[in-house]
Order: structure tokens, then sequence, then C-alpha cells
């Protein structure tokens, strides 16, 4: 069948929406993507089987609300143009649609008039987000919007999903009722994110963070943190990758800490290359501000994706990460405390079997819950919107002696309309 996704964001460096992607196209679907470009990429391409249009170019430096909500809105307009026009020669099965915006699920007003079910796929809470992202009040006017805003595209939409359970709470209490919605987390792909070969490091020992360069990530407490302990870890570096609006205040911070080469800031990396440069880590960094409402309960996609290259963590004790993670995968430090992160820092430096036992702790846990454990409920999900006769005809072959039609488990049906999540929740300690 042929189905659409919508994304403000660029596809090769979106784990989460080429996980999906990746297995509608695996089992035989065709599958486009609207997504954003950086100046001098193909307007389309194909990559893994997948469809790729980038209809709007973008950079990530957006440093006033009024450009962030105009480039939403350009891109919520072509979206929707492109979408509908491509419906009428494709005949979209169905459209999932990710945030951010919420609203961008509008971009299939056309197909949702026609009957063709629409997912928004919820991977930030817009309100929390926007509130932390531009310093506005929860008192404010445009939170309250963001929240009507939130309420209108979840009813507009067929089926939502949810990327935590703490989240998938607050949606319950705010904005949708529970038949209506299903937690997916954001797992790690085997396919990608796997054990790999490493070199020769020559005497460096290398510190990672890749991810989005905003204040609420915290990377300057990490910045902070390397430089206590540098001159004690002869041959450690520190490499950034990603970009954002804190970007030119890291690099500044970097250079009035005099540490000189030992910070390195590099761009965005494809997920299919990014996954090795994590592997040659010997220490990773998730140093989320928990004093940030939204980052306090944002799960991190990287942190299960640093578990499966093998690379031990130092986290901050965030709600979400407490919620999922205990110290025997991951080690702690409390968010914000940059004598603390150093202390940890220089401590798994030191003592390389206790890296390693993190390893195998965290092997462990990523074996339990990776992409090709749990993306059966996303497909079945998918099945049962488009066919909501489904799980009748499943049962129906199943007592003829038949297999389960493609997408879908015969003894395994999604959850939807029961009021629980399809996907629950995996503690560390599972």
């Amino acid at each position: 069948m042929n189905v659409c996704m919508v994304v403000y964001s660029f596809y090769e460096v979106d784990t989460r929406v080429m996980q999906y992607a990746n297995a509608l196209a695996g089992r035989g679907d065709t599958v486009d993507v609207l997504a954003l470009g950086l100046p001098g990429q193909p307007r389309h391409e194909s990559i893994g089987g997948v469809h790729v249009h980038r209809i709007q170019a973008r950079r990530v430096n957006e440093r006033t609300r009024f450009a962030y909500l105009w480039r939403l809105l350009r891109f919520l307009v072509l979206s929707c143009l492109v979408l509908s026009w491509k419906h009428f020669v494709k005949r979209y099965k169905l459209v999932h649609i990710h945030n951010v915006p919420d609203f961008l699920v509008f971009s299939a007003l056309v197909l949702r008039l026609c009957g063709t079910p629409v997912i928004l796929d919820i991977h930030d809470l817009m309100p929390e987000m926007y509130a932390d992202k531009f310093s506005v009040s929860r008192d404010s006017l445009a939170f309250k919007a963001l929240l009507g805003v939130e309420r209108i595209s979840i009813s507009f939409s067929t089926h939502t999903i949810i990327a935590n359970d703490i989240w998938h709470e607050r949606l319950l209490s705010r904005s949708v009722h529970a038949g209506k919605l299903t937690t997916i987390r954001n797992y790690p792909d085997p396919q990608i994110f796997h054990s790999y070969p490493t070199a020769a490091q020559n005497g460096k020992f290398l510190i990672l963070y890749p991810g989005s360069l905003n204040w609420y990530q915290g990377v300057d407490v990490a910045v902070k943190a390397f430089a206590r302990v540098a001159a004690q870890m002869p041959g450690a570096e520190f490499h950034i990758y990603g970009e954002g609006p804190s970007r030119p205040a890291l690099m500044d911070l970097a250079k009035n800490l005099d540490l000189g080469d030992r910070v390195r800031f590099c761009g965005y990396v494809p997920a299919a290359d990014i996954a090795r440069v994590m592997s040659s880590a010997d220490l990773a960094i998730e140093p989320k501000q928990a004093r940030s409402h939204f980052a306090n309960e944002a799960s991190s996609t990287k942190i299960l994706e640093f578990m499966a290259v093998d690379v031990p963590l130092l986290v901050s004790r965030t709600s979400i990460h407490a919620h999922y993670f205990d110290d025997s995968v991951v080690k702690f430090f409390n968010p914000s405390d940059d004598a603390e992160l150093a202390s940890h820092i220089l401590f798994l430096y030191r003592n390389p079997n206790v890296r390693q036992q993190l390893v195998a702790n965290a092997a462990r846990y990523v074996a339990r819950n990776n992409w090709n454990v749990k993306k059966q409920d996303y497909l079945a999900l998918v099945d049962r919107l488009v066919d909501p006769h489904q799980p009748q005809k499943t049962a129906r072959m199943k007592e003829n002696g038949h297999s389960a039609p493609s997408g879908q488990t015969s003894d395994s049906p999604v959850s939807v309309g029961t009021g629980r999540p399809s996907v629950r929740p995996d503690s560390a300690d599972a």
C-alpha cells in the first residue's frame, strides 16, 4: 500500500521517522516522506527504498519565536499542497504526520476529508517545548493557545502516538482519551546501531555528545565539567555533534575556558554514519537540564543508541531518565551540577572495568528494548487503522489455520481502543 509521512525535520538524521518508514518499506509498502532539506541536497532522493522529497530548506538558527513560526507555517502550506497533489496520483492508504508542530497534522486536511486515516506522532509536547525554547510562562496566552492547538490537532487525527509514558499520562489528562493514544518509545534500530569494530585511538579518550544545541540540552554543563578535569585526562577530547541556537555561545564558552582543540564542534551527521561515530567514543554524556520542564520529561533517543553501540553513559537524573533507567545501566549525575559531572568523568576515565560493566548491563537492557523487538506494534497499528476489520479477519484466518497477513502478528494484536498503551513501559530491571 502507499503511505506518506510528513515531518518538519531532516529525514536522514531523524532515526524515529526513518525506523517507521523502513519498517513499512521493508514489508513491501511504498513510502513517501515530505521533509526538510539542507542547501545543496537533492530535492528528491531514494534512501533505503524510501522516497524522500525535500520540500523546504532550513538552517536550525531561529532566535525568535516569529522566525520559528514563519518557517513552520510555510512548511505547513507547502506540505498540504504537495501531499494533496500526490494523493490524487497515488491514493495513499495512510498518512503519518510527525510533530513538531502539532498543527502540521492539518497538512492532511484533504486526505482526511476523503476518509484516509491520519496518525499524529507527537515526538515532543509542543506547549512545553515552546515555553522552554522561548522562555514563555505556562500561564501565558501563548502556552494556553498551544494547548488548544494540541487538543484540536489530536481531535483531527485518527490516532495519536506519543513518545514516552510520562507524556502518555499528560495527554490523557488534558487532550485525548485512552483509546486513541499509543505509546511508542524511541528505540534503536539494530541494523544501524550495533557494535562496530573500533580503530585504535592513538592514546585518545573520546567523550561524545550528539544532538540539538538548545540551552535545555545542558551541553554547557558538560563543557564546564570537562574543563574542570581536562588537565588530569591526557589525550581526552570532547566532541559535540549537532546544530542549534546555542552553538555560538557554546563555542565561546569553550574558548573562554581555554579548551582549545580539546573541544570540537561538528555538524549534523546522517544516522547511518553517526552510529559509527558514536561507537568510536569511550564515554557519552546526556546532560539535559531538569530545570527545563520540557527536557525533564523528554526522553533522549541517544541513550538507547549509545547502549546499542556499546558505549557507557553519563546521564543527568531527569524524571524521564529515572523512570526508564537505573544506576546499573547508566551513571547518573545531578542535572546542572558540573562539579559532580566532572568527578564522574574522571572516575570513569580512570576505571575501565566500571565502564565495561555499564556496557554489559546496558547491552542486556537494549536487547529487550530495540526496534526489531517493538516495530510489530507499529505495523499492527497501521494495519488496524487502514482496515478496522483486520482483527476479525486475522482471527478467522487463525481459526482456519492460516498465518496473519503481512504486518500483523496472529497472536499479538495492537491494543487500540482498549484504554491501554500498545507498548508498555520497560523499566531497567524488567
